[in-house]
């Protein structure tokens, strides 16, 4: 109670309820009497927040009521407190920091897987003289059973299952962005046929804001879209 209510000495708890059925937990000291009202909980994930207001039962007019947002993070099946000091955070806040830094780091990767589809278009076009017409081309080859009560291995690479990128790029939707591959052309056949790759956020703002765009020249471009696709007029990014 005493990081909560900020008093000097411990005091003796009790605890009722408001007319909505709400907990309220009064702290008694020999100095000070504080009550904690607590509100309805939202919970998001594996995160709960508690809306509290802390007050001296003296203060009939409210005026020093400090309004406060408990957080709660659920690890290994348990739910404990986050708090800096005597003060709680502010979680919906700091959610909205971690999601800025979730999203900077998502960025860096979404180029990053991009690029690595860019390698496997060209590898798979090396292989079998052809652009791919889906990233689903580039994924792993099925498995099967060589025998009873053996492991399954994979077949062999095939220009429907080329074995370039992992299954869940090649679904097109990995690290919170969403990719597809665009043909550039009338066909995909020759060294000449031409496409384009994108990767958009799955979820603009919190997984990402920027748009990657490698254009048919091979140029790599971001810019804000709103979670639109984005274009080779973009700026330039190394």
């Amino acid at each position: 109670m005493k990081r909560f209510v900020l008093l000097n000495v411990p005091g003796k708890a009790t605890a009722t309820a408001n007319p909505a059925g709400r907990p309220i937990v009064r702290c008694e000291t020999p100095d000070l009497t504080t009550e904690m009202s607590i509100g309805g909980t939202d919970t998001r994930d594996n995160l709960a927040f508690l809306p509290m207001e802390l007050r001296d039962v003296i203060d009939s007019t409210g005026a020093n009521v400090r309004q406060i947002t408990m957080g709660l993070v659920r690890e290994d099946g348990q739910w404990r407190l986050l708090s800096i000091g005597v003060l709680l955070l502010d979680i919906p806040s700091l959610e909205v920091e971690w999601d800025a830094e979730e999203a900077e780091a998502n960025e860096i990767t979404a180029l990053g897987n991009l690029r690595r589809l860019a390698d496997a278009v060209e590898t798979y076009r090396r292989t079998y003289f052809r652009l791919p017409e889906s990233l689903a081309k580039l994924g792993q080859p099925p498995s099967r059973a060589s025998g009873k009560n053996t492991e399954a291995k994979s077949l062999a690479a095939t220009r429907e299952h080329a074995g370039l990128v992992d299954e869940e790029l090649a679904s097109g939707n990995k690290d919170g962005y969403e990719f597809r591959i665009i043909i550039a052309g009338a066909d995909t056949l020759g060294a000449p046929a031409k496409y384009q790759l994108s990767a958009i956020p799955s979820s603009y703002g919190r997984t990402g804001k920027r748009s990657f765009f490698r254009d048919t020249d091979g140029g790599w471009h971001a810019a804000d879209h709103g979670g639109a696709v984005g274009s080779a007029s973009d700026p330039l990014v190394q």
